[in-house]
């Protein structure tokens, strides 16, 4: 079977205005089900990780596969579909349109896969219900907590059946208890076909997940899943 993510010698460089190595010779293997907490001091490294994970980047070097998908091989267009279609991203901000409701923000997570409108509100109740939100769906942004507005995001991250959740710091805008039961419903993500990534700062967010990598000057320096 192939990895969920597999990185293979990556290294990221940005030339200008002062170069900077902001990933060195990064080999990381991912298996399907995981879940990965990816943690560093600020300027280790991470945004531009997951940036990498995402594929909104492409590495200077070496090789970044998703589901064993080579993303190097493939056209702007073909990127984009593998985002639609594979990755499912949650950020600190919550990125929910206002004007919408919640049932109406977890269907835009379906846009860019064509799906009709009348099957993207369907999946998006079943999104919904799966994150403990069924009965906020018509409410918007406004009237829900942080947390449950995150959980309203987690919802649009999945809604499409993702094979890869991305988490970029999602419990820095939430109390602590709300950040554990965010915590805890990523972590109930991860099963025989979806993998669960989280990008964080916080060593109580990093300890709660199954697998913790280190980054520090774009470099691994720990990694609790080593083989």
């Amino acid at each position: 079977m192939s990895a969920a993510v597999l990185l293979a010698d990556v290294s990221k460089s940005y030339p200008s205005p002062t170069p900077v190595n902001a990933l060195v010779d990064i080999s990381l293997r991912i298996e399907t089900g995981e879940t990965v907490a990816i943690t560093g001091p600020s300027g280790s490294g991470k945004s531009t990780m997951l940036n990498i994970l995402g594929t909104l980047e492409v590495p200077t070097t070496g090789s970044v596969a998703i589901d064993g998908i080579d993303a190097s091989t493939l056209t702007d267009d073909a990127l984009s579909a593998l985002r639609a279609n594979c990755i499912g991203f949650v950020f600190q901000q919550f990125h929910l349109l206002r004007h919408l409701s919640i049932l109406d923000n977890v269907a835009t997570g379906l846009l860019y896969r064509g799906i009709a409108g009348k099957e993207r509100r369907s999946a998006a109740r079943d999104a919904l219900e799966r994150v403990g939100l069924a009965e906020r769906s018509g409410h918007h942004p406004g009237q829900l907590s942080g947390g449950e507005q995150q959980r309203a995001a987690i919802a649009r991250a999945i809604v499409g059946n993702p094979s890869l959740v991305l988490a970029d710091e999602p419990t820095g805008n939430l109390d602590s208890v709300s950040g554990e039961s965010v915590i805890e419903l990523l972590r109930g993500l991860a099963g025989p076909s979806t993998t669960v990534v989280v990008i964080t700062h916080d060593t109580r967010v990093a300890a709660s997940m199954h697998r913790r990598v280190v980054l520090s000057d774009g470099r691994i320096v720990d990694d609790s899943g080593a083989r």
